[in-house]
């Protein structure tokens, strides 16, 4: 997408992300709700970032899902499943976002685990050079467990009934926010929204409803 406000959004936090210090990794997360088009969004950062000579590494909580038996564990339509059992948050913090901070290895992987298959996947190790920028997109991510990690953070503002229909275009579900098939996930991130404040936590908040014409929310 190349809108030309969007364009211009995606190059003002480009500025913004590369004035943090470069002598360590800068860790950049890009939270939302599902559909919200967080993937995207980071894809997108990462090319204007990468336009700048910037060394970018890609990454999403995707690669860090629990297996099934934990996921499910509460029940497949539990809201608090989603919440708290979906991702396996040592293993990222340990593959990734350790190495990636300030005195770690710099010594990373990108995934520990693939949910289609319910199996480990061997991602292999890779190197972050000084001054790198992790963009890293999913939900949840401004946890208390995981807000400390990140040095630039943006929770992309989608409603319900705009983010759940969006969702569907991937193929997965019902585009009607009320669906019984959706309870868990809809449910599960009004928790996350009302329990761990995102909007609050996060560094800004940009308004994705309109694709073509994203947003800065006032703070």
């Amino acid at each position: 997408m190349n809108a030309p406000v969007r364009q211009a959004l995606l190059q003002d936090i480009a500025r913004s992300v590369l004035r943090v210090s470069k002598e360590e990794i800068v860790r950049v997360a890009i939270d939302g709700v599902d559909g919200a088009g967080k993937t995207v969004f980071a894809d997108e950062l990462a090319s204007v970032l990468e336009a700048t000579g910037a060394k970018v590494i890609r990454a999403s909580v995707d690669g860090f899902h629990n297996s099934a038996s934990i996921r499910y564990r509460r029940g497949r339509a539990s809201p608090e499943g989603f919440f708290a059992d979906s991702y396996d948050y040592e293993q990222l913090r340990a593959a990734l976002l350790d190495p990636l901070s300030p005195g770690g290895t710099r010594r990373y992987r990108t995934a520990v685990f693939d949910h289609r298959s319910d199996s480990p996947v061997c991602a292999p190790e890779k190197y972050a050079d000084p001054g790198s920028i992790l963009v890293f997109d999913g939900i949840f991510l401004h946890r208390p467990e995981l807000r400390g990690y990140w040095d630039f953070s943006i929770f992309l503002e989608v409603r319900f009934h705009l983010s759940i229909p969006r969702g569907t275009r991937r193929g997965e579900g019902s585009a009607d926010v009320d669906a019984p098939e959706n309870r868990r996930y809809v449910e599960g991130q009004k928790i996350y929204l009302r329990d761990c404040e995102p909007r609050k936590f996060a560094t800004i908040t940009v308004n994705n409803e309109d694709l073509a014409v994203p947003y800065i929310e006032a703070t």
